[in-house]
């Protein structure tokens, strides 16, 4: 298998990839999905409800991207919209009034950055989860199991733990994005895709990840069960007598201080 930095990006994009309905459909029992956000519509984009890990209810939310090109554009491509965001918040703080542990699977390119969705405040929208997220009083853990892109991932990721799949990429933008910008030509997307140090293993080591989940046998049973196991073992940890909103931003604070030192 390759293991350069594009050809990861490459990796996450593919179609036959788990979605984050699989992850929800194989690990969790009984899922109830809810809609809107009670403003202006429900996105398709963004799924989330209720459902059961083993005994312990819990909130689940993922950008769904589907499969099949029809599955595709009725989910705009896994680019949600503001109103994905806010009923991903409406469902998190509902997470908070009932005591549940949130658990979010992103794989997003980027929030939807049309006129509408910014007529509609996007970028507030995205603000709101990131403030909201940072002060929940219950354990957050969200898993990157594809594309990672900018703050329309980080919407989702203002977590106590941050896992990505082996092949999946975090980044402030897209590698074509990037090339663009600075060689105005997305052809050297693998050149950008490199300097981005957007691989699980970069993000790894500069703390922005704590696990690097293994895709030996993705998709197969086995793969959802030792998910399956890692999240309850890591919601015991997190239910315990600690403080974890003050673990939360001392998390978040620590980011990149390695790297101006080092600098």
């Amino acid at each position: 298998m390759s293991t350069g930095a594009y050809d990861r990006v490459k990796l996450a994009r593919d179609s036959k990839r788990p979605t984050g309905l699989d992850y929800i459909r194989n690990i969790f029992k009984g899922f109830i999905e809810f809609h809107g956000d009670r403003r202006y519509a429900d996105d398709p984009a963004m799924v989330g409800g209720i459902a059961r890990l083993d005994d312990c209810p819990v909130t689940v939310i993922a950008i769904e991207k589907g499969h099949t090109a029809k599955e595709r554009n009725y989910r705009n491509f896994g680019m949600p919209q503001p109103e994905g965001y806010r009923k991903a918040l409406r469902l998190m703080k509902q997470a908070e009034k009932f005591g549940r542990p949130i658990i979010c699977f992103v794989d997003t390119s980027g929030a939807y950055c049309g006129v509408g969705a910014e007529k509609r405040g996007q970028g507030q929208a995205i603000a709101e989860n990131l403030l909201e997220m940072s002060t929940l009083c219950v354990p957050i853990i969200s898993i990157l199991i594809g594309e990672g892109g900018s703050g329309g991932a980080l919407g989702l990721a203002v977590a106590d733990r941050v896992w990505m799949m082996q092949n999946a990429w975090y980044s402030v933008i897209s590698p074509e994005g990037c090339a663009s910008i600075l060689w105005k030509d997305s052809g050297k997307a693998d050149v950008a895709a490199e300097s981005l140090k957007l691989t699980a293993e970069d993000a790894r080591s500069l703390g922005v990840i704590e696990r690097i989940l293994s895709e030996n046998d993705l998709g197969k049973k086995e793969f959802y069960d030792r998910i399956r196991e890692l999240l309850k073992d890591e919601i015991k940890d997190l239910s315990g007598d600690i403080d974890l909103t003050q673990n939360r931003y001392d998390r978040f604070r620590k980011l990149g201080v390695s790297a101006v030192i080092k600098e």
